[in-house]
């Protein structure tokens, strides 16, 4: 598993290893904090199509889905 530190997320680029619908590079665009301030969720942008999906952060670590950087 890679170590992520989910306050430094905001604007990372993420490679899809199995892509769908074309849909292969996404970009952090915002972080879905709780009301502590800790990172819950993070929202992914396609570069392709510019479709939004809110994913919890620890799922970025899973590098059978995603790897860090542009592929």
């Amino acid at each position: 598993m890679v170590q992520i530190n989910p306050n430094k997320l905001n604007l990372s680029k993420w490679t899809a290893v199995k892509p769908e619908q074309r849909e292969k590079h996404f970009l952090v665009t915002a972080l879905i904090r709780d009301d502590d301030g800790v990172v819950q969720q993070c929202v992914l942008e396609a570069v392709l199509s510019r479709r939004e999906q809110r994913i919890p952060w620890q799922e970025l670590r899973n590098s059978q889905h995603w790897a860090q950087g542009w592929c």
